[in-house]
């Protein structure tokens, strides 16, 4: 807790540098700007609203719960001509195809996932769910992300989040596909199944659990408050989780999201993006040191699964999951900032996980904003 070190992330096969004394420091830096708290909850210039004018010339329809729609500037679109052949292996490019939806979570602009009820969450989840599914019949990767707050990128107040479907496996999915097909094979359990048991035993980064899921500061996190949303069984996709657990992640969703909105009493900037199996063009195979043992038996995937167009891969090795990446560091107006040496050595923080799930942990689960009702 006081002196610098170095701690390995088996996901991204990495180092974090943890400094936990520099955030004593003075600070004269940047301030940021609080996020506003009089967003309007209806609001005919907003184009994410019910009923409004989106800058395609599109009119919303009035919709009462999510609403899916295609992004109307989107960065992947199913139609691409190829590049050209490289002359020099220097200078690649590959073809890349995709689509990229907008989901919005409710029709109330002032409304975010914390101030939401449960089975609105649920719905969100569902949404989710059915998103994937469509979308995974026909591209290899589907990438679920939402970034909350101006500070991180957001360019609209209304809650939503994005949905992008890809013909390529990015390159964080791509480097977690390696890393937890190697811990499989060398150990013969999917990797972040067994780092949630070890979690779930030693406590010490765990911020809130349920019967089905848990929410840790990993000991490799990079954001000051940095969390991972992980499930106690094994399971590769939003689709694959039962009706139960289906609740059970929109309870542990919505008091994580609480605590984070508590910490400084303003609605908590992040960016959260769900992972989880993905779909490749060949089939990989490979034989594991060992069986697995009984407690973590995981089954190959059924034969004749529906694919889509792409074959099913063995994806045992996969475990699904969430990043949550908060930027706020000492205040809801100094942020951690990713430059010098972040950009040029590797990633260091300021302030050790234990000491940030000791602070996440410990606050309360009723929203600040709802104490004096």
């Amino acid at each position: 807790a006081e002196h610098q070190h170095i701690r390995y992330n088996p996901l991204r096969d990495d180092w974090v540098l943890v400094s936990a004394h520099r955030v004593k420091r003075p600070w004269q830096g940047q301030l940021e700007k609080p996020p506003p708290e009089d967003v309007p909850r209806w609001d005919p210039k907003n184009p994410l609203c019910p009923g409004a004018t989106r800058a395609n010339g599109e009119v919303n329809p009035k919709y009462d719960g999510t609403f899916v729609f295609p992004n109307d500037f989107p960065a992947l679109q199913p139609d691409a001509p190829e590049p050209d052949d490289s002359d020099h292996p220097l200078f690649r490019a590959a073809p890349a195809q995709g689509v990229c939806k907008v989901m919005c979570f409710h029709p109330w602009s002032d409304l975010t996932l914390p101030l939401m009820s449960l089975p609105e969450i649920r719905a969100v989840i569902d949404a989710w769910a059915e998103l994937a599914t469509e979308l995974g019949a026909s591209y290899p990767w589907v990438q679920i992300f939402e970034n909350k707050g101006a500070m991180m990128g957001c360019s609209n107040p209304h809650p939503h989040c994005q949905v992008w479907a890809s013909s390529f496996l990015p390159n964080e999915a791509r480097l977690e596909d390696r890393t937890q097909r190697q811990h499989l094979s060398q150990h013969g359990v999917p990797m972040l199944l067994e780092y949630a048991e070890q979690e779930a035993c030693r406590k010490e980064r765990l911020v809130v659990e349920n019967a089905d899921w848990l929410v840790v500061v990993p000991y490799w996190a990079t954001w000051p408050y940095q969390t991972l949303l992980l499930p106690r069984r094994h399971v590769c996709r939003l689709q694959d989780l039962s009706d139960s657990e289906k609740d059970s992640l929109a309870s542990i969703m919505q008091r994580l999201l609480i605590k984070y909105d508590n910490l400084f009493e303003v609605s908590f900037p992040y960016s959260m993006g769900w992972h989880g199996e993905w779909r490749g063009s060949t089939i990989l195979s490979y034989t594991l040191p060992r069986p697995l043992p009984a407690a973590h038996a995981v089954p190959l995937p059924p034969a004749g699964a529906p694919t889509g167009t792409y074959l099913e891969e063995d994806c045992r090795h996969w475990q699904l999951h969430a990043h949550y990446y908060p930027p706020l560091l000492r205040s809801a107006t100094v942020r951690k900032f990713m430059v010098g040496y972040e950009m040029l050595a590797q990633a260091q923080r300021d302030l050790t996980p234990e000491q940030a799930a000791e602070r996440l942990r410990s606050l309360p689960e009723l929203h600040y904003k709802k104490r004096a009702e």
